[in-house]
């Protein structure tokens, strides 16, 4: 049988690839605020997305609100 080496710092699939990417950028003892800095010069279409959701969620809970 073959030795089969896996190397953690690349994705086994494009499925995990956004998973490996928060275990990269969000894990350590750095701030939160450095580590998101981090995660959206790397992925800014990810963290774009991510923004536009949770602006979303909080217009449409103080829609809510209001009412």
């Amino acid at each position: 049988m073959a030795d089969i080496k896996t190397d953690t710092t690349t994705p086994s699939n494009g499925k995990t690839s956004l998973t490996d990417a928060f275990r990269e950028h969000f894990s350590g003892d750095a701030p939160l605020t450095e580590k998101a800095k981090s995660f959206a010069k790397a992925r800014p279409v990810t963290a774009a997305a991510f923004l536009g959701v949770a602006a979303i969620a909080v217009l449409n809970s103080l829609r809510g609100v209001r009412n």
